[in-house]
């Protein structure tokens, strides 16, 4: 549990450290590699803070191991600890995440601005998620 914890603060400083770019349009994302490169790091590490964190609570809670990041997410929503719209968004951010680090060269600026402003309210309910399910893990 401590492991998690530590994990899910973590990602609460990743949180905290994107957060100053959920504003910025594609233009402004094509144009500075800085923000580019700031961002989609930040948002690979949140990923895999996510990951983490559902692998560890797929471990204690003796499920079934995942086959991939986003199967981790899958096994999850199977067991009631995510919704079946969380699952699929996380799915797609460990998809993202594959691009990111493995075609960096394909990263799409729509889909990472996209993140920024719809979706990056999805690692605070899955944070959520996870310490509701950790409470009856313990």
């Amino acid at each position: 549990m401590p492991l998690i914890l530590r994990k899910l603060a973590e990602l609460d400083n990743y949180l905290g450290q994107i957060s100053g770019y959920s504003g910025v349009s594609i233009e402004k994302y094509r144009k500075d590699w800085k923000v580019q490169r700031i961002v989609e790091r930040t948002l690979q590490m949140m990923i895999e803070t996510c990951v983490d964190i559902a692998n560890h609570v797929i471990s204690d809670s003796n499920l079934r191991p995942p086959s991939s990041y986003a199967d981790a997410f899958v096994v999850l929503k199977e067991n009631g600890i995510i919704s079946e719209k969380l699952s699929i968004n996380l799915q797609k951010m460990a998809k993202f995440r594959n691009v990111v680090v493995h075609q960096y060269e394909q990263v799409d600026a729509s889909v990472v601005v996209l993140i920024l402003t719809r979706h990056i309210q999805d690692f605070e309910r899955f944070k959520k998620a996870v310490l509701k399910a950790i409470k009856g893990i313990s």
